[in-house]
């Protein structure tokens, strides 16, 4: 199926094409149909399968065909609510890219920095707002946005505005709303309480579409574990680093702090890094993502709520530095280097006080992720691990002769390495 099957508009097929997309992934061949004919639409997505794109374009032609004011300010017709700075981010860019040919006008608000520029582009009036929670309800309050016009609302990452405490948040948003709109509603999972939320949200009767996340793991991202000590992960890492040189590694910490200490830790070591999170200024953030996207910066070491939102183009390596407890959240993180329908490899460390999450994840992609047997820094208990069928991939053990004969290493080092990487073509 190509997009021109869609019913498309020629001024979004244009600009589509020259984003180089001829082929709509699963989610945008189910969801733009359904949103074009104005059904409200509840979709259970991760990041990465071309969501934006599956929302955005409907949206747009539907502005569009609506035949925009000659004259007068404009009225906020769209809003999308997505739970990060990044994300918002993200989203206005790809709206702007898909729109370029229309003439629709949109803006993103967000915290972290000053509202200036911010009230100044809704002074200047914008068709489409993209929005984080709490900036948006700030400049509601201070008469700078009002929700009247609203036609069509978009709730992004619904799990993770409820991790993240933004309930309340939604709940007055909501509440500001036109009951005559059209609503979508996306999250990558579905627990009791987002289903709640999306019942106030949503009509009657929305249709439903799901990519379940498991299987665009297993389709499109190799994997690997290393069984290494906590004490260990530090040198591991390193070594990886040092031996196996990448264009881009994405690290995910738990904490900001472990962030942190991981980002000291290699500049010890002479490895550039930087650091994404919640307690960065949003200028800190932005010129650590700009450096990680150019090139200037090779490792970027990130937590999970930072880390939605970063979209790079042919990332070389996730590595799990900490797996998550939660294994959706492995899911999306891996996803970073396996995007629409680009492949991808992505590494995990586990210490023996993370075992139960590997398991947790395992069952949840429905495969057992092939371990690493051989690397400097095995953890004693390595052997108390059922072993298991799967071998780490080809790209994953490409150079593992070429790493062995390198001098300056240590015994166990030129005993044999499995590498993870892979040029990218």
């Amino acid at each position: 199926m190509n997009f021109t099957d869609l019913q498309i508009i020629e001024p979004i097929l244009e600009a589509l094409k020259a984003e180089g997309y001829t082929h709509p992934t699963p989610i945008q061949q189910q969801a733009i149909p359904i949103l074009l004919n104005r059904k409200d639409l509840l979709g259970c997505a991760q990041t990465g399968t071309g969501k934006t794109a599956a929302f955005a374009v409907p949206i747009l032609q539907h502005i569009f065909q609506s035949n925009l004011p000659l004259k007068g300010k404009r009225k906020i017709k769209a809003l999308v609510i997505t739970p990060t700075r990044e994300l918002a981010i993200q989203i206005a860019d790809s709206f702007t890219s898909y729109g370029k040919f229309t003439g629709i006008k949109n803006t993103v608000i967000f915290g972290g920095v000053k509202q200036g520029s911010q009230t100044r582009a809704l002074n200047q009036g914008v068709d489409i707002l993209i929005a984080t929670p709490g900036r948006l309800l700030d400049l509601i309050q201070q008469g700078y946005v009002t929700l009247r016009d609203i036609q069509y609302f978009v709730l992004d990452e619904a799990d993770q505005m409820l991790d993240m405490g933004f309930i309340h948040d939604i709940r007055k948003i909501i509440a500001k709303l036109p009951s005559k709109r059209q609503s979508l509603f996306f999250s990558a999972t579905m627990p009791p309480a987002i289903v709640e939320l999306s019942r106030k949200i949503l009509g009657h009767h929305p249709e439903k579409i799901s990519v379940k996340p498991e299987q665009a793991t297993a389709e499109k991202v190799e994997q690997a574990v290393y069984f290494v000590s906590k004490k260990n992960k530090p040198k591991l890492l390193i070594h990886l680093l040092q031996t196996n040189p990448v264009d881009s590694v994405l690290v995910f910490s738990r904490t900001k702090h472990g962030a942190n200490k991981i980002v000291k830790i290699l500049d010890k070591a002479d490895i550039k890094s930087e650091a994404i999170h919640g307690n960065k200024s949003q200028i800190a953030r932005q010129k650590a993502l700009g450096n990680f996207k150019n090139g200037l910066t090779k490792v970027l070491i990130a937590t999970d709520i930072a880390a939605r939102g970063i979209d790079v183009e042919e990332l070389s390596l996730v590595v799990n530095y900490d797996l998550p407890n939660i294994s959706e959240t492995y899911v999306h993180r891996i996803g970073r280097t396996g995007r629409a329908k680009a492949s991808g490899i992505a590494i995990s460390f586990c210490a023996s006080d993370e075992r139960a999450y590997l398991r947790d994840i395992q069952k949840l992609i429905n495969q057992k992720i092939p371990i690493i047997e051989k690397h400097p820094f095995l953890s004693d208990d390595h052997e108390k691990e059922p072993s298991t069928n799967s071998k780490p991939t080809r790209s994953i053990q490409r150079h593992q002769s070429s790493n062995s004969n390198k001098g300056g290493g240590n015994n166990n080092r030129q005993k044999g390495n499995q590498n993870y990487s892979r040029r990218r073509r």
